[in-house]
């Protein structure tokens, strides 16, 4: 039997990546490569790369690094978003020998020619504006949830995003294609989906190749809590101005939609909202939330912020402390603002010192951090589901509620990728939850 090449793949940044990766490697699969793990010797490494993170430019060269330590004669080939945004600085990296933007990372194995190293990377990434056809794909990462991609690209103008740079207009899978790519996780005993893409509310956009609509977005969560076999349904990150009324309404009465919301807010001060050109101000960002709380009092609410924006003032950003505080949401992710190529941030005068940003970003972690002691303590006593994941840490076997609270209990292999009913009883040092079975059957 001849040897079959290995390949192996590290993914950056974001679950729409992570989805892609894994439809990528299927297409290598599908060529006769044996996918690897990325600490393990390959023929082929393949780095899937994001552009939202300074830090995501320094780790590319370490993971680079990495492969060429493994096997030195390996090739090497960087996609995804940074690929698209600033090829020639990828392929000038030591070992790269080949970089694919937003169109080729997809038929990246008829780009594989031979496997022999080349001097300097070549480079095959398209205009932008080319990038718009659809490609659809889903992770299969762990055996308890996958993540499934429905939409892609962007057409809002942030001033301080690459992303519409790197991934084109916006634009939808057709419908009937998300409810088949549903049913084929479903049909891998996966018990949850995550629904990604990079502006999901806009979902229905292009579905056809073009700027027609035919679905939108509610259409798309109503259908989707049809399809059988499928137990837990998330919706990753929404916009707040596409986060409309009847969708909160009809997740709060779904059969497998679940109560978690993540919703950017990047900013609690209008002023600043209005230079990031976001397409709200915060009255809308507080309606929203307050909806949320009126049909699901029990709802997870994460949010996106940005710190350090130019022109955020110590006024600015006690106004978006002070927003955030009194508002009631779950958890932040915090971003500390890194300037970008080709945006208009870059240009904007009163630029925020990086200590200044850096201390910012601290408060609102420790903000983050009571926010979600005082969500988890309110959940305490209740009833919920539990989803089991795959990983023995110390002994604890972790999962989520159905509305992200994180518990553990001691490790018990039969637990993994099973659903049960549980008390939350008390929060643990560690900050997760701890948790009595509520079917004897589970401690048997």
């Amino acid at each position: 039997m001849e040897n079959r090449k290995k390949v192996a793949f590290y993914t950056l940044g974001c679950k729409l990546n992570f989805s892609e990766t894994s439809t990528i490697a299927r297409n290598f699969n599908d060529e006769g490569f044996d996918r690897v793990d990325f600490e393990e010797v390959a023929d082929i490494y393949v780095i899937n790369t994001c552009s939202v993170t300074e830090n995501a430019d320094k780790q590319f060269k370490q993971v680079v690094k990495k492969a060429m330590k493994l096997n030195e004669k390996a090739f090497v080939a960087a996609v995804g978003c940074y690929a698209q945004l600033k090829p020639e600085e990828l392929a000038a990296v030591d070992g790269v020998d080949l970089v694919l933007g937003a169109t080729e990372k997809f038929k990246i194995t008829d780009y594989i020619h031979d496997l022999s190293k080349n001097d300097m990377g070549e480079v095959h990434s398209c205009e932008i504006a080319e990038a718009d056809f659809y490609v659809g794909s889903y992770s299969i990462g762990d055996r308890t949830r996958a993540f499934l991609k429905v939409q892609d690209g962007c057409d809002y103008k942030c001033t301080y995003c690459t992303i519409p740079l790197a991934r084109g207009i916006s634009r939808s899978d057709a419908l009937e294609n998300v409810l088949k790519n549903a049913k084929e996780i479903s049909a891998q005993n996966i018990r949850e989906i995550v629904l990604t893409g990079v502006n999901i509310g806009d979902y229905g956009k292009g579905e056809f190749g073009n700027k027609k609509h035919e679905h939108t977005f509610l259409d798309l969560v109503q259908a989707l809590d049809k399809v059988d076999g499928i137990e837990r349904l998330r919706i990753s990150s929404i916009e707040p101005n596409l986060l409309k009324n009847e969708t909160i309404d009809f997740v709060s009465k779904s059969r497998t939609f679940v109560p978690h919301f993540h919703i950017p807010l990047q900013s609690g001060s209008n002023d600043i909202l209005k230079l990031m050109k976001r397409r709200y101000l915060r009255e809308v960002y507080i309606d929203r939330v307050n909806k949320i709380r009126e049909v699901m009092p029990h709802a997870c609410i994460g949010v996106d912020v940005i710190v350090g924006f130019p022109g955020e003032t110590d006024e600015h950003f006690l106004e978006t402390y002070h927003f955030l505080n009194e508002l009631d949401i779950s958890y932040l992710h915090v971003f500390t603002y890194s300037e970008r190529d080709n945006t208009e941030a870059v240009d904007m005068p009163g630029v925020v010192p990086s200590n200044v940003r850096a201390k910012r970003s601290k408060m609102l972690r420790g903000l983050s951090v009571k926010k979600r002691r005082a969500f988890y303590e309110s959940q305490l006593g209740t009833n919920r589901t539990v989803l089991f994941e795959s990983e023995n840490k110390e002994g604890y076997i972790h999962g989520f509620t159905e509305n992200y609270v994180k518990v553990k209990t001691p490790w018990n292999p039969e637990l993994i990728n099973t659903l049960h009913e549980i008390n939350l009883t008390k929060i643990d040092e560690d900050g997760s939850v701890r948790m009595e079975f509520l079917n004897k059957l589970a401690e048997a």
